[in-house]
């Protein structure tokens, strides 16, 4: 059964592949799944159709058969538990990764969040010139562990895995701020998630959806 993820219908990111759908279809090329996307607006996403699939009115969803799953992260760890690719079969193994998976949205993308929410919606406050650094203090932290702990590695935990996929999207993030920039294994670390072929198929597929929604 081919599965069906909602994306957005006019993603805020200007197609650049930060948009949490991103993170699904790069997880749905690696194991070679096929899919079908529905564009949801942000009217619709507040609306009683999609809030019966992610109850907080965001995206993506997945739907297959009678399944229907929300939280990318979640998402993400379906598609690996369900095809061979993107998780170890040694049991040890796959437990890191999955960890590795929670590390990336629990502990690294928190803060990554918050920063962008004190850049985009609070710089007219007159409290940011004094928020932002602190939020940027508290990036730089858990960039500076995760960059201890990848060292001159190519992935995270042996091969690339879920955790990979994970940590590499909630890292792209940063990409203009200039944050990631002061550790260079992690710019790398990024460029090599940004050049595996599923990846770029992925981002071809959410450009391709922007353009055409842009300009239709």
């Amino acid at each position: 059964m081919i599965p069906t993820i909602t994306v957005f219908e006019r993603s805020p990111d200007g197609g650049r592949g930060l948009a949490r759908d991103m993170r699904v279809r790069w997880a749905l090329e690696e194991v070679g799944q096929p899919y079908e996307v529905r564009p949801v607006s942000f009217k619709a996403m507040k609306e009683g159709a999609h809030l019966a699939l992610h109850p907080f009115g965001q995206i993506p969803t997945y739907e297959e058969g009678d399944l229907a799953l929300f939280e990318s992260g979640a998402i993400v760890l379906h598609i690996a538990e369900r095809h061979a690719g993107l998780l170890p079969d040694d049991a040890t193994a796959r437990a890191r990764a999955i960890t590795w998976m929670f590390a990336a949205v629990t502990t690294m993308e928190p803060p990554i969040v918050e920063r962008e929410i004190a850049v985009l919606l609070e710089r007219d406050e007159s409290w940011h010139a004094q928020r932002l650094p602190l939020v940027e203090g508290r990036i730089r932290h858990r960039l500076g562990e995760l960059s201890a702990r990848l060292g001159d590695a190519d992935w995270l935990d042996g091969a690339f895995s879920a955790g990979d996929l994970l940590m590499v999207s909630v890292l792209l993030r940063l990409k203009r701020s200039g944050l990631l920039e002061e550790y260079p294994n992690l710019v790398a670390y990024v460029a090599r998630g940004e050049a595996r072929p599923a990846y770029r198929r992925a981002f071809a597929a959410q450009l391709a959806l922007f353009t055409a929604g842009s300009t239709g």
